[in-house]
């Protein structure tokens, strides 16, 4: 099955994940495509160690999410 960023990632990213991404630590937009992908690596090894979403915000990804997102990079990071 293929995973969209538009309609399976991005809607993963809460808006205090956004706020904490683009305003608090100024590094880039989780809600834009090209950010994403191009931080993708970083992203992904942030849900898996628990490091992302922040300490104390929820919620937290599941073992599922983090494996959608796995498989989005698996699959070329469809649009």
């Amino acid at each position: 099955m293929a995973i969209g960023y538009a309609k399976d990632i991005k809607p993963m990213f809460t808006a205090l994940d956004q706020d904490h991404m683009l305003n608090e630590q100024g590094m880039f937009d989780l809600w834009d495509y090209n950010d994403v992908k191009g931080n993708a690596a970083g992203i992904l090894g942030a849900v898996k160690s628990g490091r992302m979403p922040p300490s104390g915000e929820e919620p937290r990804w599941s073992p599922e999410m983090v494996q959608k997102f796995q498989d989005w990079i698996s699959q070329g990071y469809p649009e």
